[in-house]
């Protein structure tokens, strides 16, 4: 099916089925870029719906609509409409963020595992549907099978980030569950989730995983051999103050992370918006300068 062709018409932001968002992950890291872009552009390409029930069901433009919904000047969204059926739907938003929107590995696993565990499909027709071979069919589904029942909801739900929940995959299912909840307790970071996964795969014990999972701070602080080292003799002048830097830089950006996905302008007052935002401005504007240097350094450093 050409996914291209179809009626384009509009409907307004509270029409939509959203039943296929299922399928797809939370990215609210994304969702500020694209209320800038419709403010500044509008709406550049149409969503894709099906009709069920006389309704717009949406296949493809989450994003849109959730940015959309945040604008208060936007009432409606241009839409193409295509005919499909539940199964052709689910193609369809495969098909249609290959070009664009980078579909997430668990999202793929998402649709694989709906068209096989759901539609009744065999790994073989799956593959032929998405293009894929089967044995990349059977890995997708793998993927997300082996993730618990629990991980596998506050996933769906966006409780648990994409990021998370790859490093929750390395462990047997009745450590996801604990690992889970002391996430959730602790408010740990994904990189600290990765240590955290690292320590439980390494503990010998039930008493060394216990411990792990009740203080995985202090776990982590004893594994990393307690406070950085003033001075590294493996290293140069110049190298053990970028070291002492780079230590400090990380360590606040763990924080910021942790205070941005668990507390953030919910923990603010009215008042505090005008005042913080430049600083915030800042963070985003020179982070991803930062982020962009360090990509190059990382490459350089790689190659030397």
């Amino acid at each position: 099916m050409d996914w291209s062709r179809g009626e384009i018409q509009f409907f307004g932001l509270e029409q939509f089925d959203e039943r296929y968002g299922c399928y797809r992950l939370a990215a609210r890291e994304a969702e500020g870029a694209m209320i800038s872009s419709l403010r500044q552009f509008g709406q550049m390409s149409p969503v894709v719906c099906c009709l069920r029930e006389e309704r717009p069901c949406l296949i493809d433009g989450y994003q849109r609509l959730q940015a959309a919904r945040r604008i208060a000047e936007l009432t409606c969204l241009s839409t193409r409409l295509i005919e499909v059926d539940d199964r052709q739907a689910k193609v369809a938003m495969y098909r249609l963020n290959q070009v664009g929107r980078r579909v997430h590995v668990l999202e793929e696993a998402w649709l694989v595992y709906a068209l096989v565990r759901e539609d009744g499909l065999s790994q073989l027709e799956v593959g032929q549907l998405l293009g894929r071979h089967k044995s990349w069919v059977c890995r997708r589904l793998a993927l997300l099978e082996k993730l618990s029942p629990q991980a596998r909801q506050d996933l769906q739900l966006g409780l648990l980030s994409a990021s998370a929940a790859r490093q929750l995959l390395r462990l047997p299912h009745g450590n996801q569950g604990e690992l889970l909840e002391c996430l959730r307790r602790e408010g740990l970071t994904v990189g600290e989730v990765r240590e955290v996964a690292d320590l439980l795969l390494a503990s010998s014990t039930r008493e060394q995983k216990e411990f792990v999972l009740e203080k995985p701070r202090q776990a982590l602080a004893q594994a990393r051999g307690g406070p950085t080292r003033a001075w590294d003799p493996r290293l140069s002048t110049a190298g053990n103050r970028v070291a002492r830097k780079l230590a400090g830089v990380l360590d606040f950006l763990a924080g910021m992370e942790n205070w941005l996905r668990h507390r953030g302008r919910g923990e603010l007052s009215l008042c505090d918006g005008g005042i913080l935002l430049p600083g915030f401005e800042r963070l985003a504007r020179d982070s991803r300068v930062v982020g962009e240097l360090a990509e190059d350094l990382v490459g350089e450093l790689k190659l030397a």
